[in-house]
């Protein structure tokens, strides 16, 4: 046996799906599972982003817990096995990768990706249009990268960067013209264009929008963190003039600390 873990885990979740097993492994379905799945996924890409082997390891088991987890709920369902999952993303890897289980002959990564995408399509027949397939559970962030990279692939791009500029000028206009005619359901659709161009412009320069922003999240998070540490008085009490000297300050206090 290769990988005796694996096998190992594959029947501890089994024991506890079973008649005699846990009360809440066995109460569990995947839609019960659904925030659990996101949760490991993201608190893996935490321990990647903080560099830490050890917790990565961790959370990577957590994930596969989940995988092993829905697949035994399948089994029990008679839909499908472990054995059934990894067959069929064995023969998604081989096939997509004829350069390295076939014959063909690559000369960049752009052609690999080029390649994994007409495969892709061949494999998705039923598919219409380019934009089908896009994970409707994902994030509106993640999803708007998703659809831009799926048009521009087909040649809906701005002509160049002023253009795109300009169309994120005039978004921002239409919005607060919508302001002015205090139209609310106005105002949502124009924040929604602000928001949708914005992740174009973060594609234009080979940005993740969704990294961008959950780095500024964490960057707000430590210099509140330190406002609240340097704060001499409730918050409550502070004027917006106080309020801007200090996130001034904490920004400071933090650039020392590096």
């Amino acid at each position: 046996m290769k990988y005796p873990e694996l096998e190992k885990l594959v029947d501890i979740i089994a024991v506890l799906r079973s008649e005699n097993g846990c009360q809440w492994d066995r109460e569990q379905t995947h839609s019960t599972l659904k925030t659990n799945m996101l949760e490991e996924a993201y608190e893996a890409i935490d321990a990647i982003d903080d560099g830490n082997v050890e917790n990565l390891k961790e959370e990577l088991g957590d994930v596969l817990l989940q995988v092993v987890l829905h697949s035994q709920i399948a089994c029990d369902n008679n839909e499908f096995t472990i054995e059934d999952v990894a067959k069929e993303l064995s023969q998604k890897l081989i096939h997509r990768h004829p350069h390295v289980f076939g014959n063909q002959s690559v000369s960049s990564t752009e052609e690999i990706l080029s390649n994994w995408d007409k495969l892709k399509k061949e494999e998705k027949k039923d598919r219409k249009s380019i934009l089908d397939g896009i994970p409707k559970s994902q994030s509106a962030l993640m999803s708007t990268q998703k659809i831009s990279k799926k048009v521009v692939k087909v040649g809906f791009e701005w002509e160049n960067i002023e253009s795109l500029k300009d169309c994120i000028k005039s978004e921002y206009k239409e919005f607060f013209e919508a302001v002015d005619m205090a139209d609310k359901d106005c105002m949502e659709d124009e924040m929604g264009d602000i928001l949708f161009a914005t992740v174009n412009l973060a594609r234009w320069y080979g940005l993740d929008a969704e990294q961008s922003l959950l780095r500024a999240n964490k960057k707000f998070i430590k210099r509140f963190k330190k406002m609240e540490e340097l704060a001499d008085k409730p918050f409550e009490d502070y004027s917006f003039e106080e309020f801007n000297n200090l996130w001034k300050t904490a920004k400071t206090e933090l650039k020392k600390e590096i």
